[in-house]
C-alpha cells in the first residue's frame, strides 16, 4: 500500500471517528434532555451506571463471540481510572447543581489548558506559540468569569475544580492505558465498563438522592420514560466507544476541542426541540 493511500485511509478513519463521536454524543444529550425535561427523570448518576451496564453486556457478548481478544490491565491502573472517571461524573453533576449554568460551561473550558498541562508534564509535549496564546486567552476568560460571576461560591468553585481535573485525568488516562498496554478501544472498555457499572449503580442512588432529594426507586416508570432510558443506554455504548477511539487515535486535548463543537450543536438542537430556556439547563 502506497504512502498516499495509507494517508487517505487514515484521514477517512479519523473523520469517521470524529463523526461517530459527534453524532452519538449529541444524540445522547438530546435524549437525556427529553428524559429529564419531559419525564422528570433527574437521576443522572444512576443513569450513567445503567449506561455502563449496557456497555458491559455488549463487550461481554463480543468477547464471547471472539471479536474481542483477552487482554490484561493491572488492577491498580483499573482502580485509578475508575476513580478518575467516577469523580468526573459526580463532580460534573455537583458542579452544575452548585454553580450557574454559565459558570459551569465556562469551567468546562478550562479542561483544555489542564489537559495540555498533563501532556506537557507526563508526555513532554511542546506546544506552538499560537497554541500557548490560545490557552492563555481561555485562562483569562475563565478567570474573568470566575471573578465577575456573583453566583460563584467556594463550594461551587471546589466542585468545578474537582470536576475539571478528574475529567482531564480520566481522558488522559484513556490515551495512556491504550498506549502502555496496547489496548484497543473495545479491550479497554471491556476492563473499565464493569467496574464503573458496579460502582456507579451502588453509589448512584445515594448520590442522586443527595443531589435531587428524590429516590430513583420511587420514580414512576411509564412506558415512554422506560423507552427513553433504554434508548439512552443504547446510544451510550456508542458514546463510550467513540470517546475511547478518538482519544486513542488523537489526544485528550484534541478531544476537548471537539467537545466545544458538540456544545454548539447541542445548544442549537436544544433550542429547536426544547425552546430557549431548556436549551441551556441540562448541559
Amino acid at each position: 500500500m502506497s504512502t498516499a493511500t495509507k494517508g487517505d485511509r487514515k484521514a477517512t478513519l479519523d473523520a469517521a471517528s470524529w463523526m461517530f463521536n459527534v453524532v452519538s454524543s449529541v444524540g445522547i444529550i438530546i435524549v437525556n434532555k427529553a428524559l429529564m425535561a419531559n419525564y422528570g427523570f433527574s437521576f443522572a448518576t444512576t443513569l450513567t451506571g445503567l449506561h455502563f451496564i449496557t456497555t458491559t453486556l455488549l463487550t461481554s457478548i463480543l468477547k464471547g463471540m471472539g471479536y474481542i481478544q483477552s487482554t490484561q490491565l493491572p488492577i491498580s491502573d483499573l482502580i485509578k481510572f475508575v476513580l478518575f472517571a467516577n469523580f468526573s461524573i459526580v463532580g460534573m453533576n455537583v458542579s452544575l447543581m452548585w454553580n450557574s449554568v454559565g459558570f459551569y460551561q465556562i469551567a468546562k473550558l478550562s479542561m483544555i489548558p489542564v489537559s495540555c498541562l498533563l501532556e506537557v508534564v507526563f508526555d513532554d509535549v511542546r506546544y506552538s506559540r499560537d497554541t500557548k496564546l490560545s490557552i492563555c486567552l481561555v485562562l483569562l476568560g475563565v478567570g474573568v468569569c470566575t471573578v465577575t460571576d456573583v453566583s460563584v461560591n467556594m463550594k461551587g468553585l471546589i466542585a468545578a475544580v474537582v470536576a475539571v481535573w478528574s475529567t482531564a485525568l480520566q481522558q488522559y488516562y484513556v490515551h495512556f492505558l491504550q498506549r502502555k498496554y496496547s489496548l484497543g478501544s473495545f479491550n479497554l472498555l471491556g476492563h473499565t465498563a464493569p467496574a464503573q457499572a458496579a460502582s456507579l449503580l451502588l453509589a448512584g442512588p445515594f448520590v442522586d438522592y443527595w443531589l435531587t432529594n428524590k429516590r430513583v426507586d420511587a420514580f414512576n416508570y411509564g412506558l415512554a420514560s422506560t423507552l427513553f432510558i433504554v434508548l439512552s443506554c443504547t446510544i451510550a455504548v456508542g458514546v463510550n466507544l467513540s470517546q475511547f477511539i478518538c482519544i486513542g487515535r488523537f489526544t485528550a486535548v484534541t478531544f476537548q476541542v471537539l467537545g466545544h463543537m458538540k456544545t454548539i450543536l447541542v445548544l442549537i438542537l436544544g433550542f429547536v426541540f426544547f425552546g430557549k430556556r431548556k436549551a441551556s439547563i441540562y448541559m
